[in-house]
């Protein structure tokens, strides 16, 4: 349904939580490299539990290669430095949902490469910094597949 990217991510149990998330939402599910952990790592089987063989995990060397392996489909970058929320965006199956790494978020030529236009935000209190990654994608997956009426879902 959706393409859920994340950018070098860095902490095992959030990618594992996201591989369940996906796993039960219908997503696929993207690594862009360099990851900061080893797949085979336990604390990210443990947040996966037993949904690994439910979803469909690729891992891409790099930007590029994820960009000639899914060419098409709206991409919709979630930054904290973006002005518009993720409640005005319509989504629409095979769009793409970019999350930056737990540290660092998404780089600036990244988010320049995408362009503006394709930034989006989660809303926070103004004091503070950003959410867990897992929470974040768990808040826009959740939204997006609402606004399909929860295609495929019980």
């Amino acid at each position: 349904m959706f393409h859920i990217v994340l950018f070098t991510p860095e902490i095992p149990p959030n990618t594992g939580n996201v591989i369940r998330l996906c796993a039960n939402t219908g997503n696929a599910l993207h690594l862009i490299k360099p990851l900061g952990f080893e797949l085979s790592d336990k604390t990210l089987a443990r947040a996966g539990l037993d949904y690994h063989h439910m979803v469909r995990v690729t891992v891409h060397e790099d930007w590029a290669a994820f960009r000639t392996a899914v060419p098409g489909g709206r991409i919709h970058a979630l930054t904290t430095r973006a002005a518009r929320s993720f409640v005005e965006v319509r989504f629409a199956p095979g769009d793409v949902l970019l999350f930056g790494s737990e540290t660092s978020g998404l780089p600036e030529w990244l988010r320049a490469e995408v362009g503006e236009a394709c930034g989006v935000r989660i809303p926070m209190r103004a004091d503070s910094r950003s959410i867990n990654l897992s929470n974040a994608v768990a808040v826009v997956v959740y939204e997006a597949w609402r606004q399909q009426g929860f295609a495929g879902g019980v």
